[in-house]
């Protein structure tokens, strides 16, 4: 806040060790480390430190690598370092004034995100928002107002004016359903416990318009799986997610769910990948597979599988890894070896090939081909520099070797890493018309 020091954090290539450091402004000479974290999985430094401005001599740090979770924490130049959240749940800083530091929170459930606020001298907390889902939120200068954008599975969208005294709020603007006069049928959501029997995961689940439970439907698992991510929350399903609801309405049985590996529900549930990409994510995804399949109205000789990225990587690891499960795939973008991905975020979860080489065989999905049995169809951006083409080509080069022929591929030349506008329209036509010919 002087101008005089610079803070930096710095991290390791291992990723396992991130050092925060002060440097001299005018000179760029380390003065000090203030503090170090360690841990043996990975470590990833996201947040920004943010000074105190009832007392500039500390600073807010945030870190999952203490207390199992995202909290805030006051430090000093010293290194001196106490919670401030106490929370067994993930928080995100959001604001100060004099007295209090204002954060959200899935403390009331990993599918709801809250606006709470703590003393910074006594620690107290106070949640702020009440009506349920997902709150995104922006406080006020002197701290008195918060403007609060909502929703919820059923709340379209909600935007007030609220209090921190608790008064109540002010309606500033609350969105109509846009699709209220469409037939869609109704979207639950529930858990499934995680293979180790640890967690409780969170699913979506969108069955057919006009259901008969004495009927039989195909079903199609929308999965992503990966780091940084969570498909299942208290919001409401707008743009791509329309997408599984107007499958729904065309005779599948929707299923979403979030594996471990994903974020929102501290280290442990998210570092259960770490050397094997993918193997957590399936064992998860497989049990409430099992739980889908264990109702009558689920035609087990008709199950399908998209997702895109890593949730494209997950759709070709359970189509090879489960084939006698799954009939029909969409990949798009599929990371399909983790060695020619990007070295910060593939190293992070896998090592490198020297140091966790039986890491890198077991995910690598170019062993997986030859597993092959139901119909599977790549989708790919042409100058996607994220997930090169060498993935997909490699993988489709596998299958021509062993004269797999159930196998079809689509790039769309203009494409990066994700398709958007018009491509976007026929992308989706073709998905869904993927499986109307090969699932339905």
């Amino acid at each position: 806040p002087d101008s005089q020091r610079i803070y930096i954090q710095v991290l390791d290539r291992a990723q396992h060790n991130v050092h925060l450091n002060s440097y001299s402004a005018s000179t760029g000479q380390m003065l000090k480390q203030i503090l170090t974290e360690h841990n043996d999985r990975w470590v990833e430094p996201q947040h920004p430190l943010v000074f105190l401005e009832s007392d500039p001599t500390r600073f807010i740090y945030a870190t999952d690598n203490r207390d199992g979770y995202w909290n805030l924490y006051l430090c000093n130049d010293e290194g001196q370092i106490e919670r401030l959240t106490k929370t067994d749940a993930s928080v995100a800083y959001v604001a100060q004034d004099a007295k209090h530091v204002y954060y959200t929170s899935a403390e009331v459930s990993p599918i709801d995100n809250h606006l709470f606020r703590v003393e910074i001298a006594t620690g107290k907390q106070t949640r702020l928002t009440k009506a349920e889902g997902w709150h995104t939120v922006a406080v006020s200068k002197s701290g008195r107002y918060f403007l609060d954008t909502y929703s919820s599975l059923h709340v379209p969208r909600v935007v007030e004016l609220g209090r921190t005294d608790l008064k109540p709020a002010r309606e500033l603007f609350r969105a109509e359903d846009p699709t209220a006069d469409y037939n869609y049928s109704e979207i639950t959501i529930g858990t499934v416990k995680s293979a180790d029997g640890k967690y409780d995961n969170y699913y979506r689940l969108i069955k057919p318009l006009d259901f008969d439970p004495t009927k039989k439907y195909p079903v199609i698992l929308y999965v992503y799986g990966g780091p940084h991510s969570q498909m299942v929350q208290n919001t409401y399903l707008a743009q791509l997610r329309r997408w599984e609801m107007y499958m729904a309405q065309r005779g599948y049985v929707v299923f979403v769910m979030d594996n471990r590996g994903t974020s929102n529900r501290g280290a442990e549930f998210e570092k259960a990948i770490n050397r094997q990409c993918g193997q957590a994510e399936m064992a998860d995804q497989m049990e409430g597979m099992k739980w889908l399949m264990s109702h009558e109205w689920v035609d087990k000789d008709r199950i399908g599988v998209h997702g895109w990225s890593y949730g494209g990587f997950m759709t070709i690891s359970l189509i090879t890894n489960y084939p006698d499960v799954f009939k029909v795939g969409v990949a798009g973008g599929p990371v399909i070896d983790w060695k020619w991905y990007e070295i910060m975020y593939g190293e992070r979860y896998m090592d490198n090939t020297q140091n966790n080489p039986e890491g890198f065989e077991l995910t690598s999905l170019i062993n997986k081909a030859t597993n092959l049995k139901g119909k599977l169809l790549i989708c790919q951006g042409a100058v996607d520099n994220v997930v090169v083409w060498q993935h997909s080509l490699s993988f489709v080069q596998e299958c021509v070797r062993n004269n797999i022929h159930s196998i079809d591929y689509m790039p769309y030349p203009t494409a990066e890493h994700n398709v958007y506008g018009r491509d976007a329209l026929h992308l989706y036509n073709k998905i869904t018309n993927y499986f109307e010919d090969y699932l339905r």
